[in-house]
Formats: C-alpha cells, sequence, structure tokens
C-alpha cells in the first residue's frame, strides 16, 4: 500500500479557510499533517504533538496516537489504516471511476453526523471548500445534542 494513495496533496489548498469554522473542536494552534480523501484531517497539537483526528463527517476530534512515530506504529496495527484512511471505501470509489480533481476529496451526501452512511451510494466527489464549509455549519448545529436527536432541518448559510 502506497499511503498517498488515500491522503489528499496539500500544497495550494487555503487551509486556514477550509478549517477555520473546524476551531473549537481543532485547538487555535496545531500543525496540519495528513489530509485523508475523505477530507478527514491529522493534526499535530503544538502543546505536546500528539496526533489527532478530526473526521469531519462525522464531526468528532479524536486523540489517535502520542506523536507522529507512535501514528506511523499504531498505522499499522489491526484496521487503523482501514478506519483513518478509509482505505475500503476509497477503493470502492477508484474502483468504480469515480476520481478526485485536485479541488476535491470525497463527500458524503448524507453526512454520517445526519446518519449517512459509509457506503458508495452516498458518496460523491465534493469541492473542498464547500465541504468543510458545509460540515461545520451542520456540527456546530448540532454538537450539543444528545446521541439519537432527530434532527429535522438544518439551515445553511
Amino acid at each position: 500500500m502506497n499511503i498517498n494513495d488515500y491522503l489528499i496533496d496539500q500544497a495550494d489548498k487555503d487551509w486556514a479557510t477550509h478549517l477555520g469554522d473546524w476551531i473549537p473542536p481543532l485547538p487555535s494552534s496545531f500543525t496540519l499533517w495528513l489530509v485523508n480523501r475523505f477530507g478527514d484531517v491529522f493534526i499535530v497539537a503544538d502543546d505536546d504533538n500528539s496526533v489527532h483526528m478530526l473526521d469531519v463527517g462525522a464531526g468528532t476530534l479524536t486523540r489517535v496516537a502520542n506523536d507522529r512515530s507512535h501514528f506511523a506504529d499504531l498505522l499499522d496495527t489491526a484496521d487503523n489504516a482501514n478506519n483513518w484512511l478509509m482505505i475500503p471505501l476509497v477503493d470502492e470509489c477508484r474502483g468504480v471511476g469515480m476520481n478526485l480533481t485536485p479541488s476535491q476529496c470525497y463527500g458524503f451526501k448524507v453526512p454520517p453526523l445526519l446518519g449517512g452512511k459509509y457506503e458508495l451510494e452516498n458518496v460523491e466527489p465534493t469541492d473542498l471548500a464547500v465541504h468543510y464549509s458545509f460540515l461545520a455549519q451542520i456540527y456546530k448545529q448540532t454538537k450539543d445534542l444528545p446521541d439519537g436527536t432527530p434532527i429535522k432541518a438544518v439551515v445553511l448559510e
């Protein structure tokens, strides 16, 4: 496996704008490290060098490793690579000819945060700026709701 097949090239992208609406849950100071093809970001916290994953589809920030070296070790453990990089779903997308331009990631027609499934039928290429803004708006409107709360509407700016 070549990890780059499952990552977005970060060059020439306005990450400060893309991720600006995600602070919080992202800390105010961090280093962007990796971005998977679904736009989930792996950051290194500036205060302690720990690695965290922002799953934008689910609206969660999770500490996944103590540092970059620990992350590399964990990536080869159990299903971490499949889960963190979404390898099976990326492979399915590519298998049906769903390719990305440099300004796209895979996005969900119905975000997991709203009950969408992690399956091919729920995936489409999405503009990165739209992806991050759309999901951040949903996250902010739903973050304080108890799990299982029915959502009837989301207001998009």
